[in-house]
């Protein structure tokens, strides 16, 4: 019979002291059940040392398995990114043409990582045959403060940057968003993602993995971009 089913039936107080005291060993093996109830220690109206000595234990306890379980989650959650993250380098690592590799990005972000909003623009003379391009001396005119440092940048961007980035029908949408410059031999382009959320993409918000998706497509652009800068 279970402990709900005996406290249906109606167990008295009177009972259960006649079970512990014919099993005075019972919480020996209930570690889990002495962390829960309560055993004071008054005189009068003051509490003893040794009973705020256990309340507080009892609290350090629970907050160090908050933690444990906000440690656990995030682990689960940096997994699953590590997965879809590793799965979009080796695309990205088999494609043959430029065409492919914007297709790549573009469409694992918006499926695989469920971005709403993204912007991917090449730095070129040329006019690509996919995508968004302008030249750097354009783009350094409209977003120069977001291509300095050389790092990634969140938070609320200014409606003329967010209008480069993600074009004007989209920027209307977009309160907060990542910006990250595609920088190797020179800057190749910039890769934004955004969100409706104006928190979403604050300044404390991690960036390890975008960082990292900029960084392999930053190397694998230059020799895709050449034959385009060759073109006179």
């Amino acid at each position: 019979m279970s402990n709900q089913q005996q406290s249906d039936t109606g167990i008295t107080e009177e009972q259960v002291v006649a079970y512990l005291k014919d099993n005075p060993a019972f919480f020996l093996d209930q570690d889990e059940l002495l962390t829960q109830i309560r055993i004071p220690h008054r005189r009068g109206s003051s509490i003893s040392l040794v009973e705020r000595q256990v309340e507080l234990l009892r609290e350090r306890n629970l907050d160090m398995r908050n933690r444990l379980t906000h440690l656990m989650d995030v682990a689960r959650d940096n997994d699953r990114l590590f997965e879809k993250t590793r799965r979009l380098i080796l695309e990205m690592l088999d494609v043959q043409t430029l065409d492919e590799l914007v297709g790549v990005v573009d469409d694992s972000l918006r499926h695989s990582f469920m971005v709403p909003f993204v912007g991917l623009i090449l730095f070129s003379d040329k006019q690509v045959s996919v995508g968004r391009s302008q030249t750097l001396k354009y783009a350094q005119q409209h977003i120069g403060g977001l291509l300095s440092g050389n790092k990634t940048l969140c938070g609320v961007l200014r409606p003329k940057e967010l209008q480069f980035l993600f074009g004007k029908e989209q920027a209307e949408h977009i309160k907060s968003a990542a910006v990250v410059t595609l920088q190797h031999q020179g800057i190749q382009g910039v890769l934004a993602i955004g969100s409706s959320d104006q928190q979403h993409y604050s300044n404390s918000v991690d960036t390890l993995f975008l960082t990292y998706l900029a960084d392999v497509l930053a190397r694998l652009l230059p020799a895709m971009l050449a034959p385009l800068r060759a073109v006179k």
